[in-house]
């Protein structure tokens, strides 16, 4: 079973049906017990980065043990950004610091945000990617990820200038495009970290 933190933020329905079209159970929760007992945890959200941490407060311990313990976490749009340290959308406010790096807004000249369906580049052999290719997926997002560590990229976007569309790490997979509104192939990726978990 998939357990999706309920933090206040984030299309929650759409993720949770998206497991489910996928053939995995879910649970939406935003008590402290149920998710420090979850075999797997993922992290959606939509909006601002500063608000997002505000309302993970309380969150951030568990959150931290369930990767450290090398327990399966998936994190998406927002949810990856507050892995990083900093964003320049929310001067001053940390981030869960689970990877270095910081989250840039997208340039002046380009479309704001990016919205759309865009093919993705993949980089390395993350399990999340498994059987897939250079496809299209659905990204919504105004501000991406620069990490530090650029081995931990899994897969890029061209828009203009090459962005991060998703990174990798032994237990933590998290992308900035939207895999639950990514049609067949979006189904795809969530079931592969099905199959990671299991």
């Amino acid at each position: 079973m998939i357990t999706i933190i309920d933090y206040g933020t984030g299309n929650l329905k759409s993720i949770r049906n998206g497991f489910l079209k996928a053939g995995e159970k879910v649970k939406i929760t935003n008590n402290i017990l149920e998710i420090e007992k979850a075999d797997s945890i993922v992290l959606p959200g939509v909006g601002a980065f500063g608000m997002a941490m505000n309302n993970l407060k309380g969150f951030e311990e568990v959150i931290h043990k369930h990767i450290n313990d090398g327990k399966p976490f998936l994190g998406v749009c927002l949810g990856l950004q507050l892995l990083f340290t900093k964003s320049h959308e929310s001067k001053g406010v940390k981030g869960l610091d689970v990877f270095k790096g910081e989250v840039a807004r997208l340039p002046k000249g380009m479309k704001i945000p990016h919205m759309g369906w865009n093919n993705l580049n993949i980089r390395s052999n993350c399990p999340l990617f498994e059987g897939i290719g250079n496809e299209y997926v659905y990204f919504v997002h105004s501000y991406y990820v620069k990490p530090e560590d650029t081995d931990i990229i899994a897969a890029t976007v061209d828009y203009g200038i090459e962005l991060t569309a998703a990174v990798c790490q032994d237990n933590v997979f998290a992308t900035q495009f939207h895999p639950e509104k990514s049609g067949e192939i979006g189904l795809e990726i969530l079931r592969n970290f099905i199959n990671y978990i299991h």
